[in-house]
């Protein structure tokens, strides 16, 4: 059962993640005979890849393609939750940085899937020092540490 959920979290995190890696890769939960048989193995994912036709394992990924598969996956677990808890709405979500990591390409096309999630009625707040966001995020709320205490403002 708890399978069968994965396997629904993947493919709806494999939605995102195939627009934010530009058409690279998506994540390939392991058959059952080579799943779980190491204590340390982690969700048993795997990463295919769309450009050479190969899988890899998740360790390989680098600090950006690893965030872009986190955020699809807690995306993919929200879209499942919602889906299956009825009632449930999960309209807010926080990223506490993680874009420092993104080369300008995978940056951009994070915050174009978070600003498509945003306007789904929801709201996506990111913590981050990367100025580049800047830019590519329209309403802000922008907190500043001066010598007195830190300041807020829309920006």
């Amino acid at each position: 059962m708890q399978r069968q959920y994965f396997r629904q979290i993947i493919a709806q995190a494999n939605r995102r993640l195939v627009v934010m890696s530009q058409g690279q890769f998506v994540l390939k939960l392991k058959d059952s005979e080579s799943a779980g048989k190491s204590k340390n193995e982690g969700l048993d994912l795997s990463v295919y890849s769309l450009v050479t036709d190969t899988v890899r394992d998740v360790k390989t990924l680098s600090g950006g393609e690893a965030f872009m598969a986190a955020l699809s996956m807690a995306l993919g677990l929200s879209d499942i939750v919602q889906r299956t808890a009825g009632a449930v709405h999960l309209d807010m979500m926080f990223i506490d940085e993680g874009f420092g990591s993104l080369d300008d390409g995978a940056r951009e096309q994070a915050i174009r899937v978070l600003r498509d999630l945003a306007g789904e009625n929801g709201v996506v707040g990111i913590i981050s020092h990367v100025a580049e966001l800047k830019d590519g995020i329209e309403k802000k709320l922008i907190v500043k540490k001066t010598e007195r205490g830190s300041t807020v403002s829309w920006g």
